[in-house]
């Protein structure tokens, strides 16, 4: 979790200093500064997960 704005990520990397995290279910990744990055509650995994589905499911073709 990056505690600077409450955004959940799996971390992909680290470079120059900093951790790179990428939105749950794909996305653009962003950089974070390792202070910044702290574990996640299971409760906001599955929340970030759901709200990840429920796009999918909005962009679906009918």
């Amino acid at each position: 979790m990056d505690h600077r704005d409450g955004s959940v990520g799996q971390v992909m990397g680290h470079e120059g200093g900093l951790v790179q995290l990428r939105p749950l279910g794909d996305g653009r990744e962003w950089d974070c500064p390792p202070e910044s990055v702290g574990d996640v509650p299971p409760e906001d995994v599955l929340r970030a997960k759901v709200r990840e589905l429920n796009r999918r499911a909005q962009a679906w073709p009918r």
